[in-house]
């Protein structure tokens, strides 16, 4: 089989253009683990790194001499963040604290990866380099479906001008969102890449205008 590689063959999914975009988004597994609190301060790296430690194990697993069944090579997929915020804690004029953030991180693991492949995988990453926070990390099926996403190009914090554009877009289409909480899908590494050409996927679930 050919190098599995999101950025050909999930193109749809994963590189969007700088223009909202209705979906439809499928179930797919996922290693995860959930925070709350500054993405900026250094728990949410150390939840990262828990998250690709899990990962690339998976990844590296031939290299180890075991073949999961149905293995073929890939490109780890892309972190993923799910974003939530109490109403309470947005003021007024719509800005907030990022230390009330809550978030669940994760990253997309290729179909042949079982429960049961990923418990053990969990286990000789452990044994092979101690982690408290691996024991945090979990294994599970999500479905985002409907949705409406778009291409960002910038800083974080000039999100908001490119959500008005998704929210223009849903309210000129009769697109309801199904929660405040949106994803974030990182394709570029905050640590490499300037803020101004950082690339940032914004979705929403949505529910889907009737026909």
């Amino acid at each position: 089989m050919t190098k599995y590689e999101w950025r050909k063959q999930d193109k749809a999914l994963y590189l969007p253009k700088a223009e909202p975009t209705p979906l439809n988004v499928p179930a797919f597994n996922y290693y995860t683990i959930s925070g709350h609190g500054d993405p900026n301060e250094s728990e949410f790296g150390a939840r990262t790194a828990a998250l690709y430690q899990a990962a690339y194990g998976i990844r590296m697993m031939p290299k180890s001499g075991i073949t999961p069944v149905g293995y073929y090579e890939y490109t780890v997929f892309p972190l993923e963040g799910l974003w939530t915020l109490d109403p309470a804690d947005v003021r007024s004029d719509g800005s907030f604290d990022k230390a009330d953030l809550s978030y669940q991180i994760m990253l997309r693991q290729p179909d042949f990866v079982t429960p049961a492949l990923a418990a053990e995988n969990l286990a000789r990453v452990a044994a092979k380099k101690a982690n408290p926070l691996l024991a945090e990390v979990t294994f599970e099926t999500l479905t985002d479906g409907d949705c409406l996403q778009i291409l960002h190009v910038g800083d974080f914090d000039d999100e908001p001008a490119t959500f008005q554009r998704l929210a223009t877009y849903a309210t000129e289409h009769d697109w309801a969102r199904r929660t405040l909480a949106h994803k974030e899908i990182y394709l570029s590494d905050p640590r490499r890449t300037v803020a101004a050409k950082r690339k940032t996927v914004l979705r929403w679930l949505m529910t889907a205008p009737k026909a």
